[in-house]
């Protein structure tokens, strides 16, 4: 008999099944046992009782996480979990297991849970963050494909800094050093020009030393760069993307957002409305507002002209919209170094952070890159940056450089969003933090 994946159950209703799988849970009420079994796609309950006679005495010897095969009938029950049953007929257990297993259903502490994040991604609730997430990574590809994006790819070793020089790993390679790369943009401007619209969905790696929930040091990024391209096309497909990403999970990913308890208020007013847009400096006059009563008593700093913004910040300015909100313009000093100054005013750049409302942050950073070869010599210099390292960034300038943008979307980030989970490190199989390498 072929195998039946429990999403597909509902088809099934009346037909006899194989499920393989795990068992979650067992349970026992005088003569029948309840096994709660999933196989990745989502849970069912079966039911087995001691007229079945030999898959009964199976049952019993079952622990939780052995794996098994079940055969069955299934049946609608609005009861179990799922609204489905399956009436076990016969079992195999594939692999009993012999130890306690290590997690089990009482509550862990979050430093335990991390050190079995190997067994931890088993239980429901972190299945169902990575499905999600799964959606949010096809979304994003089905996004860019259906706009004649080509999906390309950068290197992970690189020999210089995209996003500043403090925040790198550095590696031997050989006899040379060698970075972890921050992103990839730098070489997705080069696909660019020669491509026209490109994207990839790539790992980035950033040395900073915080312990926030905001943060990890190892991470996923969606950048997107297009040729002949200016920074309000930019923000517009910005907010395309996040739009279609938003919806293809409220429509596909329901269950799984329903099992995390998801309000989805925010995520539909997100799909209806206009995002916000603001300046970097109309972002100072509201925030200092908003938390002037914080800022009397030092529990936040104010924000002054330069200044980035920190969680509290932008935590504020998202729950002021209640909506995505585009800060944009911000001083070219506090900015990366290849990014186009404003036309009217060459102290600002054109730039804009994509802040998610409901405490989530910056999600997306993005720009309209320089163009102008003798203009970016000039800022390589302002930054302290050697032009050698960047000679081949240089010479796409030199052969051919247009007016071009792009951007950079954080996965865990926005994946973090849509299932309204507190930590980014729920939002990746397996995470990388300040003092956290294992498993």
């Amino acid at each position: 008999m072929e195998q039946t994946y429990i999403e597909d159950i509902a088809q099934k209703v009346g037909q006899e099944v194989l499920i393989c799988g795990w068992l979650y849970n067992r349970r026992e009420s005088g003569k029948i046992q309840f096994l709660l079994i999933r196989d990745g796609t989502g849970v069912i309950q079966g039911v087995v009782t001691k007229a079945d006679g030999e898959a009964f005495e199976k049952a019993l010897k079952l622990t939780q996480e052995s794996s098994l095969k079940v055969w069955g009938t299934v049946r609608a029950d609005q009861r179990a979990p799922g609204g489905y049953e399956l009436q076990i007929k016969d079992i195999e257990i594939v692999q009993r297991v012999e130890e306690k297993y290590p997690i089990d259903l009482k509550e862990h502490g979050p430093a335990f849970l991390l050190d079995h994040r190997h067994l931890w991604i088993r239980s429901p609730r972190q299945a169902a963050i990575l499905r999600v997430r799964h959606e949010v990574m096809q979304s994003i590809r089905d996004f860019f494909n259906e706009r004649g994006f080509i999906a390309t790819e950068s290197p992970i070793l690189t020999p210089s800094a995209c996003e500043g020089t403090t925040t790198l790993f550095e590696v031997n390679y050989f006899d040379e050093k060698a970075y972890l790369s921050q992103s990839g943009q730098l070489y997705l401007e080069a696909t660019a020009m020669a491509l026209g619209r490109v994207y990839w969905i790539g790992p980035a790696f950033r040395a900073e030393k915080s312990k926030t929930r905001k943060h990890l040091t190892e991470f996923w990024m969606a950048e997107a760069e297009v040729a002949f391209f200016d920074h309000e096309q930019n923000i517009k497909l910005q907010e395309e993307l996040v739009k279609y990403v938003i919806g293809r999970c409220l429509d596909k990913r329901a269950r799984e957002l329903k099992e995390l308890g998801r309000q989805t208020e925010a995520l539909e007013k997100a799909l209806r409305e206009p995002f916000a847009r603001i300046t970097y400096a109309e972002s100072l006059e509201i925030i200092n507002e908003l938390l002037k009563e914080k800022i009397a008593s030092g529990e936040v700093e104010r924000l002054n002209w330069g200044d980035d913004f920190g969680a509290p910040h932008e935590e504020a300015l998202g729950q002021h919209f209640g909506r995505p909100v585009f800060v944009e313009f911000f001083p070219a000093k506090m900015k990366a170094f290849y990014m186009e100054p404003k036309p009217d005013n060459p102290e600002l750049v054109l730039a804009a952070d994509l802040i998610a409302p409901e405490g989530y942050g910056e999600i997306i950073g993005g720009s309209q890159r320089i163009s102008d070869i003798a203009l970016l010599r000039q800022r390589l210099k302002e930054f302290g940056l050697p032009e050698e390292p960047y000679q081949w960034y240089i010479d796409l300038r030199k052969y051919g450089g247009v007016p071009h943008s792009g951007f950079g979307l954080g996965v865990e980030r926005l994946t973090a969003w849509i299932t309204g989970i507190e930590h980014l490190r729920e939002a990746i199989p397996f995470p990388r933090m300040l003092y956290r390498l294992k498993p």
